[in-house]
């Protein structure tokens, strides 16, 4: 009977040491993917930004001189403060039809997923696809849209969409939230599916209207979603490159130059890749502050 009760813990350990070892086998495919394409990239990255390194030719070590350099570059700042303008005037929209649709197509019912595939369809095309479309969309000469305004009398020629800041913006973020309006979408539905159903039918049996049971339990119960959701909408936007690079070719007059597009220009068309490590590496530190104030902000005890 004692030998029995001894021999337990140990089999206990045994036991504990088998599926810690399962377990490491599990994670080591996912452990070494980051490791491959996440952290060697990233340290590469920060190599290269201590290097003058031109994308032929012998690199030299440069220490911080290439973010001293960037202190003074205007340009970049210039960029960076339109991709905060862009990230700004797109966000708020987003969500805005992304909540909207999503409680559209909340319930189950007639038509209801021939509505969730027809608002997320447009995920499924790719980005560079998307602003190609868009681009011929807006062209003055054979674009839809300007021919479109011009049979309705709104206008009594077609639109320069491109010849100014404010309609190139503007066009971005139309074809932005044409595009990505449905991805934010599903991922407000999942949160809003994982909402129990008795706390809205016990908001219903106290005599709340819909609108209270949105705002009193929906809104609040999905603060995680919205993290969520708003940290990913913030990369994409600081991340943007495709519609803004097909679509405006950083026009009018450089006035939409996003900062990704500054890196470009930096390692593909001047060949300074240390120099756009560097821009690289202060926009990945700029991601990664917002994202840790959003974490906080929008925390379950804020």
């Amino acid at each position: 009977m004692h030998a029995r009760v001894a021999a337990i813990p140990g089999t206990r350990s045994r036991s504990a040491r088998r599926r810690a070892r399962a377990g490491l086998i599990f994670v080591l495919p996912a452990v070494l993917f980051t490791v491959v394409f996440f952290v060697v990239p990233l340290g590469m990255t920060l190599w290269m930004s201590l290097n003058d390194w031109p994308l032929l030719g012998k690199p030299t070590f440069a220490g911080l001189d290439n973010y001293a350099e960037l202190l003074h570059d205007r340009s970049f700042w210039s960029s960076l403060l339109f991709t905060a303008k862009y990230t700004l005037v797109v966000t708020p929209p987003l969500f805005l039809l992304a909540f909207g649709l999503a409680l559209l197509v909340q319930r189950p019912g007639r038509f209801v997923g021939a509505f969730r595939t027809a608002y997320f369809l447009p995920v499924v095309i790719g980005m560079a696809v998307a602003s190609l479309l868009w681009a011929w969309m807006f062209n003055d000469q054979v674009g839809v849209l300007s021919d479109v305004l011009l049979k309705l009398g709104w206008v009594a020629e077609p639109v320069q969409w491109m010849d100014s800041t404010g309609t190139a913006l503007g066009s971005i973020v139309m074809m932005v939230l044409w595009k990505a309006t449905g991805f934010t979408m599903v991922i407000l539905l999942v949160g809003m599916q994982g909402i129990p159903e008795d706390l809205s039918e016990a908001a219903r049996c106290d005599g709340a209207s819909w609108l209270q049971r949105t705002r009193y339990v929906t809104v609040p119960l999905l603060r995680r979603t919205f993290a969520l959701a708003l940290i990913i909408s913030i990369i994409g936007s600081f991340l943007a490159f495709e519609q803004f690079y097909i679509i405006t070719h950083g026009g009018p007059h450089n006035s939409t130059i996003t900062v990704v597009y500054w890196i470009y220009r930096a390692a593909f068309t001047w060949f300074r890749l240390g120099y756009a490590a560097a821009m690289s590496v202060i926009l990945l530190t700029i991601l990664v502050v917002l994202s840790v104030l959003q974490l906080h902000l929008l925390r379950d005890d804020a």
